[in-house]
This record gives structure tokens, sequence and C-alpha cells, in this order.
């Protein structure tokens, strides 16, 4: 006599939809437009609204953090991306993008924040020795430091991850240059 059929597993509630993931794909590439456009205060409903639907989604909280970032609402991104960073801490991009949260305006930003965002650089190059524009970062919070051996070391570093990068070479040479200067003075 034959075993009886399997019945199908119970519907988990977690697992969502596929009107669901269909509306939060929609949500995030409209999103995405928005922020190509440059219109980061307008992407930020779409973006809230998908990352509602699927809040584990690394690829909306990237994009929404990122959207947050753009819009200047620095605090807000940090704390979003904090909790994001705590849910996917292997995701290179969301380390990027919690650190240039932490770094809000470089010119205006405390010792502290530079610190954090540095920390964060350092943790996604240590997920993606490439990450794009960590090394660089680096270099320019260590140049607004003026600590020109630091930021000549991490644009040196920005060049070897991306050899064509023009602003690291040339600020490369401003920092060795300012570095000379004061060990004349």
């Amino acid at each position: 006599m034959p075993s009886p059929p399997i019945p199908p597993p119970h519907p988990d509630s977690s697992t969502p939809d596929q009107d669901t993931l269909q509306k939060a794909n929609r949500l995030l590439n409209e999103g995405a437009r928005l922020l190509h456009a440059r219109r980061p205060a307008e992407a930020l409903a779409p973006l809230q609204e998908a990352h509602a639907l699927l809040p584990d989604d690394p690829d909306i909280a990237i994009t929404l953090g990122g959207a947050l970032v753009m819009a200047n609402k620095w605090s807000k991104a940090v704390g979003f991306l904090e909790k994001a960073v705590e849910q996917h801490p292997d995701n290179a991009r969301l380390w990027l993008n919690l650190a240039a949260a932490y770094l809000g305006r470089l010119e205006l930003s405390s010792r502290t924040r530079q610190d954090q965002a540095i920390a964060a650089y350092e943790k996604a190059i240590a997920l993606d020795p490439v990450a794009p524009s960590a090394h660089y970062n680096i270099g320019l919070i260590y140049a607004e430091q003026k600590a020109w051996p630091l930021a000549a070391e991490w644009f040196q570093a920005a060049l070897r991850a991306r050899p064509t990068d023009r602003d690291a070479a040339t600020w490369l040479k401003k920092a060795r240059a300012a570095h000379l200067q004061d060990q004349k003075t």
C-alpha cells in the first residue's frame, strides 16, 4: 500500500507573498529612480513604504539609508542604518552608508562622528577590500584633521583599490605637500 501523500507545508507568515514582493520591488525601483535623478527627499516615501513591506530586505535598507543620507537626514540615517547593520553585519554597502551617515558634512562633523565614520569605513573595507570610496573618504577625514601622513596613506590605498581615481591622486599630492610643509615649520 502506498504512503499517504505529504501535505503541503503550512505557509509561513514571515514569508511575503508574490504581490508583496512585486509591490516592494516596484517601490524600490521608484525610489532608486528618484535617487538617480538627485531627488532624495521624494525617494523617501516609496522607499519607506517598501521597507514597511519587507523590513529585512538589505537592498531596500541600503537604498533607504542612502536616501536619508542624501537628504541630509543624518540622525535618522544613523538610527536606521545601525539597526540594518545589526541585521546584516556582513553587508559592506550598509557599512558604507552608515559611515556616510555618521560623517554627515565632513567640515561640520565632530571628531567623535569622524572616528565613528572611520570605524564603519574600515568595517566595510574588511568585508570588501575595494569598497567604493571607503579608502578615499578615510583619507578626506584625516586631511580635514590635518593628519597628513595618515591622509596620504589612505589616499595611496584608494589608488591601489582604484588606480584611475584622479581625486585620490590629487589629494595624495596635497597630503604629501602639506606634510612636507609641516615638517619645515
